[in-house]
Parts: structure tokens; sequence; C-alpha cells
């Protein structure tokens, strides 16, 4: 009997319906997370005020998350690996969204920072399970779009967070904030009903009857009705020995995490670094709260373009220059942030930092999830994240220690180039391309 693949069906089939509903179900989850997680930027000035912290503390309240987020980083792939990405999913969203809003209660800078830890477990959870499901959902030709522009929804959730944080911060205090982040958890309930197992896992784990029935809901979905498959008409993947961190490790795949892992470390000190401080900055360099957060919201938005179109470019240009090009203007538009003295100068260099930062970082997800072959891609994905999220932890309180150094608003950007530079540099030197591929052929090129 003639086996099909799975990627050859999902390249027949194209982008349908149902490659657009898992790209909504999925985004939304994430939009969800970026706004729980970017909350804290625009309550650090209250907090800072009310429980006196110094700039070190003060930029260690948008870190603490980031611990958590490394930890949800090492468990999440390990655990979606072995129990599927669709149960993972449901699991972290629900645990995120039910420890964000005991926050509401709390009164110490301690108790603060032991529940940003524990909410961001479930908030790095979500972003290598979603990507990681998407890349397995998209044809190969979308495959880059799809995956890099799925983070527009998680920018987008820290668009929402900032306009909440506006309206909600001035009339009714920073607590409440954090309990409108409590109502994700019903999302959960959502993604229970809707959302389907990826065809690959359910492959590779040698669930053929239910990855039949996932498939008949994605021709229905594109064609209106489905063939009868018949048992074994489906290639199962080719098993490997190796699985989770020694497979990730292994000579085949060194070059690929090594890169994979200096660029994420990078771009994360940068990324969440500016948009952790940049409302705080705004603010000290003397604007209004409401332009501080007006300046930042502008940033976020316009992020999302970036985001949306770092993945048609890469599908074009090829991930290496993309990803490459993309640090280094990063690098160059930090600086020109830096340096900015009136109000203009500053929105429209502080937009143009988003789009770029944001096209550099979510350019970056088609590298990691085309890294790895399915048995243990997510676990790839997920550890490449949370050691980037280290980068992510110590970006804020760096540059709070910076700030208290004494080296001001232009010092702080300066300090942001640098990272995105040596990401530029580690993608043009390490970064194999893999424009192209299947996803079911482009991890064994890896060498």
């Amino acid at each position: 009997m003639n086996k099909t693949s799975v990627s050859d069906i999902i390249d027949q089939l194209g982008i349908s319906k149902y490659t657009l509903e898992i790209y909504i179900l999925v985004g939304l989850a994430l939009l969800f997370d970026g706004f729980d997680y970017m909350i804290v930027a625009y309550t650090m000035p209250q907090m800072a005020k009310e429980w006196i912290l110094s700039k070190v503390q003060t930029g260690s309240l948008a870190s603490w998350s980031l611990l958590g987020l490394m930890v949800g980083g090492l468990v999440s792939g390990l655990i979606s690996d072995h129990i599927g990405r669709k149960k993972t999913l449901i699991s972290f969203v629900a645990l995120y969204s039910m420890l964000t809003f005991p926050i509401y209660f709390v009164h110490s800078f301690e108790a603060f920072a032991f529940l940003r830890i524990c909410s961001g477990i479930g908030l790095g959870a979500c972003i290598p399970i979603a990507v990681t499901l998407m890349s397995e959902s998209a044809p190969t030709k979308n495959r880059g779009y799809f995956t890099s522009s799925l983070m527009a929804f998680y920018i987008l959730g820290w668009v929402v967070a900032g306009i909440a944080a506006m309206f909600i911060v001035p009339k009714y205090g920073w607590r409440v904030c954090y309990l409108t982040g409590g109502i994700p958890a019903l999302y959960a309930i959502v993604l229970l009903f809707k959302l389907n197992e990826s065809l690959y896992w359910l492959m590779g784990r040698g669930l053929e009857n239910e990855a039949i029935k996932v498939l008949k809901k994605m021709e229905i979905a594109s064609n209106g009705v489905a063939p009868d498959w018949a048992p074994g008409s489906l290639a199962i993947p080719p098993s490997r020995p190796k699985v989770g961190m020694n497979a990730v490790f292994s000579v085949q795949y060194r070059r690929a995490t090594l890169a994979n892992w200096i660029i994420y470390f990078m771009g994360s000190v940068v990324i969440y670094g500016i948009t952790g401080w940049l409302p705080s900055l705004l603010v000290g360099a003397g604007y209004s709260l409401i332009k501080g957060y007006s300046f930042a919201i502008l940033q976020n938005l316009f992020s999302i373009l970036g985001a949306l179109c770092t993945g048609y470019i890469a599908d074009l240009i090829g991930r290496k220059t993309n990803v490459a090009l993309g640090w280094l203007f990063t690098a160059l538009a930090v600086l020109f942030l830096g340096y900015a003295t009136n109000e203009w100068q500053v929105v429209i260099c502080s937009i143009t930092v988003g789009i770029i930062m944001n096209w550099a970082l979510s350019g970056t997800q088609p590298l990691l999830t085309e890294a790895y072959p399915t048995e243990f891609r997510n676990t790839g994905v997920a550890w490449t994240q949370a050691f980037g999220r280290m980068g992510g932890f110590l970006g804020p309180i760096a540059a709070g220690y910076i700030q208290e150094i004494g080296i001001g608003f232009t010092g702080t950007f300066i300090f942001f180039a640098i990272p995105a530079l040596i990401a530029a540099i580690a993608a043009f030197f390490l970064v194999t391309e893999t424009k192209g591929k299947s996803i079911e052929n482009v991890a064994g090129a890896k060498v």
C-alpha cells in the first residue's frame, strides 16, 4: 500500500478554514498570555511608589515572571512531546490566568514576586507550544509566515494591556489590572472543545486512528468532503532513538541549538528589557503618565506590523538573511531612540524600534520549529525559549542597575543595542537556511 505523508496532505490542502481556525485559537491564547505578561510594565510606577522600591527592585518587577517563563519553557516541551500539544496548552492557559488574579490581594514586593514566578510558568509554556502546533498545521510554503505572525497576537496582548491600564489605573488603581488578568481561565474551556491535536504528534505516537479523525476535519474544512482513509495509509515518521535534551545537544543538532540559544537570549535581553522599562523611562524623562503609556502603547501597536510582515519576508528571502538583518536594524533603531531629544523623535523612534525588534524576534520562530524533528520539536523550541528568558530576566534588572549608576536614558538604550548586534552576528555565521523544505525533512538537514 502506498502511504501518504502528513506534510504532503497539508501542503496539498493549502491554507484552509482549518488552518485559520488553529491560527486564531492558539493566537488568542497568546493574546491573553501577552496581556498577563505585559500588564506589569504599566503598573511598575505605582507599585514602586507604594512599596518604596529602588531602581533595581523596580526593574525586577518585570523580571520575576521571566523566572517562571524559564521554568514553563523547560517543562512544557517535555510535557507536550509526551502528552500532546492540545492538553499541555489548555493546562498552562488555565494556570497563568488563575495565578494572575490573586495579585489583586498582595501588599508586599515579596508576595508579588512569588505569584509572578508561579504565573510565569504558565506564561512561558504557552508560546513554544502554540508556535510548535502552528508550525505542524501550516503548509510548507506558508509555514514561515504563520509561525512568525502568530507572535502578533502576543504583541496585541501588550497593546490591550496598555489600553486597559490607561483607563483602569487612574480610576481604580493598579490592582484591578491583575484581577482582569484572570479572565483567560474561561478561554481554556473554549480550547478544550475547539482545538484539535497536531497530526504530526498523533502519527509520531502511533495514534493513526485519532490522526485520521483530525485529517477528515481538515479536509472537510478545506474541500467540504473527506475521503475514507484506511488504517495504514498514512506514513508514520521514522523513529529516532534519541529524544529530549540529549537529542537537542547531539552532534546533528548542536549547531542549530547554539545558534538559536544565542539569538533568543540576546533578543530577549533587548525586547523584554525595552518593553518592560519604556513606560517608566518615559515617565522618568518628564512625560506625563498618560503620555508615557500612550507612547509605549503606540510602540506595541506598530510592533504588530513587524510580527505580521517578518514571516512573509522570511518565506521570500530566507530565514537566515531575515533574522540577521532584523537584529542589525534593531541595534541601529535602538541607538536612534536613545539619542531622541524631543517628543516627536521619541514617538517615531519608539514606533520604529517596536516594529523592527519584533520583526527580528518573531522571525526567529521558524528557526526554532524547523531545527528539530517531531519527536522532540517542542522540547527544542521550549528549551531555546527558556534559555532566552534568562536574557529577558537579566535585561530589566541590568537596565535598572545602569540607571542607578547614572548612565541615564541614552546610556540605557546604548546598552540594549549591544545584544541586538550580537544576535545579528550569530544569525549570519551560525544559522543554516531552511526555506522551502518540508517540516519532515528540514530537521534532517541539520549538520
